[in-house]
């Protein structure tokens, strides 16, 4: 039940998102920015789209796959680890971005100096959830 809730709270939020141009919804709470992320699904190839909050750094995307501190990390971020492309939306903007799921001290100079460097309020994730809080780096591809 819960599962179907959150996707039905990712629809209504992805909807708005996409009639307002991010004016709602780009925007999370605690003031972090929020994109629209297109990504191929890793069993069945169906695209799902779902907001997820990003850092923007030397022309690259950053996302924290944090799930709220959630002990489970979200969908998305497994669906990034088999995909070499997605699409991103940025307000209004749409690009295709090449895929990289950060490891080791990659993955953890992006959580400490880009991610909790920007949003300080995400720091507790990782205690929260008890593991490893994933960091994506997507660059446009064009």
């Amino acid at each position: 039940m819960a599962q179907r809730l959150w996707k039905a709270g990712n629809a209504a939020a992805t909807w708005m998102y996409r009639r307002t141009g991010g004016k709602v919804g780009g925007r999370a709470r605690g003031g972090s920015s929020v994109l629209l992320l297109t990504v191929a699904g890793r069993r069945s190839g169906k695209p799902h789209t779902v907001p997820v909050a990003y850092v923007e750094r030397d022309g690259a995307y950053y996302l924290a796959a944090t799930a709220g501190g959630q002990p489970k990390e979200p969908q998305w971020v497994r669906n990034l680890r088999a995909a070499s492309t997605a699409t991103i939306e940025v307000g209004r903007e749409r690009k295709t971005v090449s895929v990289e799921v950060l490891r080791g001290a990659d993955s953890d100079a992006a959580w400490k100096d880009v991610i909790v460097a920007t949003y300080p309020s995400f720091a507790p994730y990782e205690a929260k959830s008890g593991r490893r809080i994933a960091v994506a780096r997507l660059t446009p591809t064009a």
